[in-house]
């Protein structure tokens, strides 16, 4: 195992939930929340440079990483499976922070279960305008093309997927590339077919957090999922959520403009104490 990084399973909502940890236990807790297809070591660099300050956690959401398989059609709760967490692991008011799908369970966090967290961060979360005249984007589908890649990596290498990362993202360091990859091999294939409990719209959970939120937004023309109209919408809607744009990024901000990124943390971690 990573040097000063543990791993543990707790049984969550009837399954177990694999998590890893670092820092100092007597430090405030911090968790990191994943994206979909990834797992929680795509947070070690951010957790390594943090670990002197917080307790970090970093879990596998269900389905991801080392955590609990799904069966085909099962409903989950992702956001409920995190709340349990860090209740089970006497997590006192961590700073909660989540890419993409991860960002969405923390966003629902900060709304379904007031008084759990004490601050959020949210990488550039799944949140968009409607376009009636084109269909709903979904990566969770089994007719979209990554399910279908997906489906082919058990024929493929850690290498060869690694170096297709490599390739469409020359500007990820080698550690980011191989926690990515083995992410996307680590998934359960049945996740996409699940249906994860989702409570109300994004406006809504937007409009019912109510504790200090750092919004970390990318390019639109670079893949990030944030336009500006809808970030001047969460900020009107909420005015705890202040914003960081991170110009030059796309979905995947962290990885693509680390230093940049970690500021931005950094910065809103000291304004919150």
């Amino acid at each position: 195992m990573l040097a000063n990084v543990s791993q543990n399973v707790i049984t969550i909502n009837g399954g177990n939930i694999h998590y890893y940890r670092t820092g100092s236990r007597n430090k405030p807790p911090l968790v990191l929340v994943h994206g979909f297809s990834d797992n929680g070591l795509c947070w070690l660099p951010t957790a390594q440079d943090l670990a002197a300050e917080y307790d970090i956690v970093m879990p596998d959401a269900r389905g991801h990483g080392l955590s609990a398989r799904v069966k085909e059609g099962e409903n989950t709760d992702m956001t409920s499976d995190l709340a349990a967490l860090i209740d089970a692991l006497g997590l006192k008011h961590p700073i909660v922070a989540g890419h993409s799908m991860g960002a969405g369970e923390t966003a629902q966090l900060g709304a379904r279960f007031p008084g759990v967290a004490r601050a959020l961060i949210l990488e550039d979360p799944p949140y968009r305008l409607p376009d009636p005249s084109a269909p709903k984007p979904s990566v969770i589908s089994t007719g979209n093309p990554f399910h279908q890649w997906i489906a082919s990596l058990p024929g493929q290498t850690l290498e060869q997927v690694m170096a297709k990362a490599s390739a469409e993202n020359p500007t990820w360091s080698e550690p980011v590339v191989r926690y990515w990859a083995e992410g996307k091999r680590q998934l359960d294939i049945n996740i996409f077919s699940t249906h994860d409990n989702q409570w109300g719209t994004w406006q809504e959970i937007v409009k019912a957090i109510s504790v200090p939120t750092l919004l970390v937004t990318a390019d639109p023309e670079k893949g990030g999922i944030i336009t500006p109209e809808v970030a001047h919408m969460m900020m009107e809607m909420n005015p705890k959520i202040r914003l960081a744009h991170i110009p030059g990024t796309g979905h995947h901000v962290r990885f693509e403009d680390y230093s940049a990124y970690m500021a931005a943390f950094r910065s809103f971690l000291k304004e919150i104490g």
